[in-house]
């Protein structure tokens, strides 16, 4: 058994360093919308009927289909194009404003990376650093399809721009406004104050030391092996296919349309976009109309 796995190691190893080596893999992202939900529920404006609707809309948006193609030095992954999307442009909006979405360009040997994402019809290109995970290998193992797979974890800064994130405070304070006279009012006040961005998640990863390639979906690199699956918060992005040395090559390139930014100050951006929503959304509550710009 020994002498076969190490025999697939080294012919998949040829692969790898012929020069025109090109290989794509195909993952299913699935965000748990449960929090969301949960957190809507509060809202006395949202019939059963009306949330029940609204749960199947958000479970069909955050259950995509991406493909990574890679060779030695690069990768791109983007999303698979469905005709059933959401409204099309308003699920593609809903995505960019999710954290979700957009092209990730991941460059191991420069250490670089170009993501390009829409944010309330505006196009921005994030360029920057690769973000290095410090990762712990660990000892367990399970099979992905054909390949023997190694868990790793690493603890991971939350970027303030991906909303998948975002969880619901809990009941306490729902609790606390409802004992309120004017419960109504107070909680639909205070509805978007009751979602929170945790600091740091936990992620688990799943690599193939098989194919012998730097990288991962999303923004995930760093490991001894392609990264096959990996659980980040409430997402969970599993491969499942992977061709290698295909006859038909796709150009390895990042995009290039959108205002130049660094993650740091899309993140900015994108929180002082929510800031003035909810600034909006209490003025509206109070009776102000508050506008948005």
């Amino acid at each position: 058994m020994k002498k076969i796995f190490l025999t697939v190691s080294i012919l998949m190893m040829s692969f790898v360093q012929a020069q025109d080596f090109q290989g794509m893999a195909v993952y299913e992202s699935k965000t748990s919308t449960a929090d969301f939900m949960k957190g809507m529920s509060g809202n006395r404006d949202i019939t059963p009927e009306m949330q029940k609707n609204m749960e199947e809309r958000m479970k069909k948006m955050f259950e995509k289909t991406f493909v990574l193609n890679f060779n030695q030095t690069s990768s791109i992954y983007k999303e698979e194009e469905k005709l059933d999307m959401m409204g099309q442009d308003g699920g593609r909006r809903m995505m960019g404003m999710m954290g979700g979405g957009g092209t990730h360009y991941k460059n191991v040997k420069e250490k670089t990376t170009v993501v390009d994402k829409e944010f309330f019809s505006k196009e921005f290109l994030i360029k920057d650093s690769l973000p290095k995970l410090d990762w712990k290998l660990e000892g367990e193992s399970k099979q992905i399809g054909q390949y023997t797979c190694f868990k790793a974890t690493a603890v991971k800064p939350v970027s303030e721009s991906d909303f998948r994130n975002f969880r619901f405070r809990g009941d306490k304070e729902k609790d606390a406004a409802e004992k309120k006279k004017d419960s109504t009012k107070t909680a639909k006040t205070n509805l978007m104050d009751q979602w929170e961005m945790p600091k740091e998640i936990v992620i688990t990863a799943w690599y193939a030391p098989e194919i012998p390639i730097n990288q991962g979906p999303e923004n995930y690199w760093g490991l001894p092996g392609l990264i096959l699956e990996v659980s980040d918060g409430k997402t969970t992005i599993l491969c499942s296919k992977i061709v290698m040395n295909s006859k038909e090559k796709v150009d390895i390139v990042p995009a290039t349309k959108g205002k130049v930014v660094t993650q740091k100050e899309y993140d900015e951006i994108v929180k002082k976009k929510m800031e003035e929503m909810r600034e909006m959304y209490r003025g509206s509550n109070r009776g102000g109309g508050g506008r948005f710009h």
